[in-house]
């Protein structure tokens, strides 16, 4: 079936408001994908009008299902999402697509590679890409991505998937932001497993063995599981010890393997149905609410050390600060007396 006329390119100004965040959310809620793009950029940027759309879509933007896919650059991630998106939609369902990517060193904006390799859906209305820069976002990633998610959630986009560049601490906050983490491996990857793999044991909810054509992909399918026994057993012992039993409702990470460059996106569906899978679990075992609730706090934690950091850099402009930077300089105080000081112009009281 053609896609539809696309409503983009026609919108006039008086209607969705260049900067008024009510106008362009009801424009964005009626299908006009300039207006979604606008208020995402909005949502993104700290501000007053940033503060209104997060009003806005507060309450109505809970998302059916977050996922986030993560793993090392050159896994095949956005190819992978790319044959993910067509499943879903195979579905009926619509999609919105974080892809954070790499900052520009002289803009802080998102290069768009992940864009690039997803257009084949640009022109189906179900689906909504946004890029968004590792950099430049109020509180860093932890905020934007999702502040990000609850607009597109609000604006009729049940499933959303969250595409990172690559491992580190960028990925951690993904999984924060998500219902179920995907981490995606290489053949052959068994070294840089062994250097990640505490960090990749505690966010991962699945692990998918990508380009599983190549050499090595049953190796490193038998090393993750490895891993996952280790853990496991180790979880086990620590449970045992403190007398409690063994936990029915653990999930253990199952691991997949695709070859999502192959004209069929083999492993793709079944990816799919794991990824639904991990849902229904969350929900039986009530887990999803508990992550929901956890990744609420941990936002308004990161709220509050943003605006105490916009505190303090306001507070270096001032010539108090100047004198102390000096008296530092001279070491005539130390870096708590300085801090301190600082603490004190800021009207926060010593603990």
């Amino acid at each position: 079936m053609e896609p539809r006329e696309r409503e983009t390119a026609t919108i006039p100004a008086s209607q969705t408001g260049r900067r008024d965040p009510a106008s362009l959310f009801e424009a964005a809620r009626s299908g006009h994908r300039a207006a979604l793009g606008r208020l995402l950029s909005l949502a993104e940027r700290s501000g007053p009008e940033a503060r209104q759309v997060s009003r806005l879509v507060f309450a109505r933007g809970v998302a059916r299902h977050v996922v986030g896919i993560t793993g090392a650059p050159g896994a095949g991630k956005s190819t992978l999402t790319d044959k993910l998106i067509g499943v879903i939609r195979s579905e009926g369902s619509k999609v919105g697509v974080l892809a954070i990517d790499p900052s520009s060193p002289y803009s802080g904006g998102a290069i768009l590679g992940d864009r690039i390799r997803m257009s084949g859906h640009a022109t189906d209305d179900g689906v909504f890409i946004r890029s968004m820069a590792t950099r430049g976002h109020l509180g860093g990633l932890a905020l934007a991505a999702p502040e990000a998610v609850r607009v597109l959630a609000a604006c009729g986009y049940p499933t959303i998937l969250v595409e990172t560049v690559g491992v580190g601490q960028v990925e951690v906050a993904v999984a924060a932001a998500a219902d179920t983490t995907v981490v995606v491996v290489n053949p052959g990857w068994g070294d840089s497993v062994q250097a990640a793999k505490a960090g990749l044991l505690e966010v991962a909810d699945l692990f998918v063995v990508n380009k599983a054509d190549r050499p090595g992909a049953e190796q490193t399918r038998r090393d993750l599981e490895s891993m996952l026994d280790l853990s496991a057993g180790a979880e086990s012992g620590r449970r045992a010890a403190s007398g409690a039993g063994r936990d029915v409702t653990k999930w253990r990470p199952p691991v997949l393997s695709t070859t999502a460059a192959s004209p069929s996106g083999e492993g793709i569906s079944e990816l799919w149905e794991a990824i639904d899978a991990h849902r229904s679990h969350l929900e039986d075992t009530g887990e999803l609410e508990t992550r929901r609730r956890r990744r609420m706090l941990e936002e308004a934690r990161s709220v509050l050390v943003a605006q105490i950091l916009f505190e303090i850099q306001a507070a270096e402009r001032t010539e108090e600060f100047e004198r102390l930077e000096a008296a530092l300089a001279r070491r005539e105080v130390d870096s708590y007396e300085a801090a301190a000081t600082l603490r004190a112009a800021l009207g926060v009281s010593p603990r």
